[in-house]
């Protein structure tokens, strides 16, 4: 119950924000979900030091913004990371990996929550609507269609109840929901490239998926937080999303 709650909760909230905000507060929004998801992901994956953690934080907010004003100052973003490495390495004496760990979190969560403000300033609610609900379709279709058929491991050694049936599950119905609500969302794109782009969105959903839960397994933890009741951190909600949002953007781009 707990969990279902706290569920229809945060669909409410992220519809509601979605749909009825402006892009300025939409921008917000991203920056403190990118700002919770960044500080799990320094829990999870270092480094341990606070102002390195915080580097990393505050990197990845900036990110955001730039990402979300233009997609092309992922440049300045590249220009950023050299020179925080610098500092790292020069005078904080850090090794290069030790000071690499903290691109990870602008990459890989400044970057794609700031394309979804991007897609939602480029396209509106109903195009950033269609990414968010493939995902979540396929994330529940893979869970039931798993639960009633899998049988085949998918990746027995980053996420144990994973299955080959139940990523099937997930394909088939992301798929099937890009593609017929695509036709709502994004009515001058036909069909098949919706179908197209839906497996693409998908797949990556579940790539993303586990990605963290490799992140997690090597540091011996659950879930990236207790924020959420009954659903872990923000990270282990947007994991999927992080790796399908960019593709979905450069797809609509280029069509």
């Amino acid at each position: 119950m707990t969990r279902l709650a706290s569920g229809l909760a945060l669909a409410a909230a992220a519809l509601a924000a979605i749909i009825f905000l402006p892009p300025s507060f939409l921008v917000v929004v991203a920056c403190v979900v990118t700002a919770l998801a960044a500080h799990e992901l320094a829990g999870i994956i270092g480094p341990k030091d606070a102002i390195s953690q915080w580097a990393g934080v505050v990197f990845a907010i900036v990110t955001c913004v730039l990402i979300a004003m233009a997609p092309l100052n992922a440049v300045v973003v590249v220009l950023l990371g050299l020179a925080l490495i610098a500092v790292e390495v020069l005078f904080r004496n850090r090794t290069i990996q030790e000071a690499a760990t903290e691109l990870v979190a602008p990459i890989y969560i400044g970057m794609p929550l700031g394309l979804l403000v991007a897609l939602h300033a480029l396209l509106g609610w109903r195009a950033t609507l269609l990414l968010i609900g493939t995902v979540a379709v396929s994330d529940s279709a893979q869970y039931y269609s798993g639960r009633a058929f899998g049988r085949r491991p998918l990746a027995p050694t980053i996420s144990p109840k994973k299955t080959v049936e139940g990523a099937i599950g997930g394909v088939v119905a992301g798929t099937a929901f890009m593609a017929i609500a695509g036709r709502w969302a994004l009515p001058v794109v036909a069909t098949l490239p919706l179908a197209l782009a839906g497996i693409v969105v998908v797949v990556l959903g579940i790539a993303g998926d586990l990605f963290e839960s490799r992140l997690k397994r090597v540091a011996g933890v659950k879930d990236s937080s207790t924020l959420i009741p009954g659903h872990g951190g923000v990270l282990d909600r947007i994991d999927a999303l992080l790796f399908a949002a960019p593709a979905f953007y450069v797809y609509l781009q280029a069509r």
